[in-house]
């Protein structure tokens, strides 16, 4: 089964074709296309992500990302449409009302995506929340525009669904597909390289910590499609801490590579920075009194070392998160952790999460997505799609909304 999945929830204009297969029971994605417009150059200068700036850039991007994922997916042909798929006025004027509130993307939309011929894709998915509505919006109107124009079903997809399901994709892995032998019989190559896949299926229950800059969850599986929050943030997210306490230090934007980079040349000890919530008996977590922390000790020092704040900050940040999954993983009796969201790719919580793993419970697996797969990309959207899609759970286009505090 092949989806296009569409990823606009906030800073990025991704677009992934992906292949699944194997269904409930050995999920298994080839990764066809994953094509990403990075912002970050944009909202750098204001230390943040600026919303009606990423819609913007969202309506300018989107078109040459599709064409971008189509053509490295070897989905797209430059040739005039079929005459088996006729574009009606009615339908070029369905597709003007879903993009009535984006003319800049309509005018790129008619110029460069109306002409292409339907590429061989099985339905069309895009995050529907959580994430900056205005930025929401335009991938969800222009998926729905997509949809009218190929007559392809919808997936609306949580983001934080994409996220747990990114441990599962491997960018090496070829679909399988039937191959002429010698003597002519045909024969799967799904043996080989995809039979290292099935290593990467998740046995239930299973726990995933999902943090990144706008959630800090952790959230129990029983089933793909079973989400639980069991633990969150009471009040600022972990990786929005860690863009706080880079600004603090007068670091780049995004925080979380800086302050890893800092934190490499620095002692994690040096400085004692509370552990929020750390011997508490509750799944949540709570990081402001961290950060209030951090600001008040660079007031108190102004002589201080930039590196041991941050390797010290990042040890805090870090203890805390696994201090809490270990006790969920034992109170849940995990058979599987899942690390997922922008933090991690923070170097240092992978590798203690490796080395912990085995005192967290015995015979615990740990996944961790690829790194190039923690931020926000559209693969990891069409993964998570492909269970919905087995399920036929199809999403009206008129009844799809963008939903900024969408939960699990």
């Amino acid at each position: 089964m092949k989806i296009l999945a569409i990823e606009t929830s906030c800073d990025e204009t991704a677009i992934a074709v992906i292949e699944g297969w194997g269904g409930f029971t050995s999920p298994t994605f080839g990764i066809l296309s994953n094509a990403v417009a990075s912002q970050a150059r944009v909202h750098s200068k204001w230390g943040g992500v600026v919303p009606n700036l990423a819609r913007r850039e969202h309506e300018r991007n989107l078109s040459l990302v599709l064409k971008a994922a189509l053509m490295k997916g070897k989905l797209m042909f430059l040739k005039p449409r079929p005459a088996s798929a006729p574009l009606t006025n009615q339908k070029i004027q369905k597709i003007k009302t879903f993009l009535e509130h984006e003319p800049e993307l309509f005018r790129r939309f008619k110029q460069s995506i109306l002409p292409l011929a339907p590429p061989s894709v099985d339905a069309i998915a895009v995050t529907y929340g959580p994430g900056l509505e205005p930025a929401l919006w335009t991938g969800i109107n222009f998926a729905k525009a997509l949809g009218a124009l190929w007559d392809k079903p919808i997936l609306g997809i949580n983001h934080m669904e994409g996220h747990i399901v990114a441990a599962l994709l491997n960018t090496n892995i070829k679909s399988p597909r039937l191959r002429q032998t010698k003597r002519g019989r045909k024969k799967s190559n799904i043996a080989g390289k995809n039979k290292k896949a099935q290593s990467t299926n998740i046995t239930f229950p299973a726990l995933a910590l999902l943090v990144s800059g706008g959630h800090t969850e952790l959230v129990l599986i029983k089933k793909w499609l079973d989400y639980k929050v069991i633990g969150e943030t009471r009040d600022d997210a972990a990786g929005e801490v860690f863009d706080k306490v880079a600004r603090m230090l007068q670091l780049g934007y995004p925080g979380g590579p800086e302050i890893a980079r800092v934190a490499r040349k620095g002692n994690k000890n040096a400085i004692p920075f509370p552990r929020p919530m750390i011997h508490s008996q509750s799944l949540d977590f709570s990081f402001s009194g961290l950060k209030t922390a951090v600001l008040y000790y660079l007031r108190d020092h102004p002589a201080y070392n930039k590196n041991d704040v941050a390797a010290s900050f990042q040890e805090s940040v870090i203890e805390t998160l696994i201090a809490k999954t270990a006790r969920a993983v034992k109170t849940h009796k995990a058979a599987s952790l899942i690390l997922g969201g922008g933090v991690a790719a923070n170097a240092e919580l992978r590798k203690q999460l490796f080395y912990k793993r085995k005192a967290m419970h015995k015979g615990l697996r740990l996944f961790l997505p690829k790194k190039q797969l923690t931020t926000d990309n559209a693969a990891m959207i069409g993964a998570a799609a492909y269970f919905y899609a087995l399920k036929k759970k199809f999403a009206n286009p008129q009844q799809l909304h963008a939903q900024g505090n969408l939960r699990l």
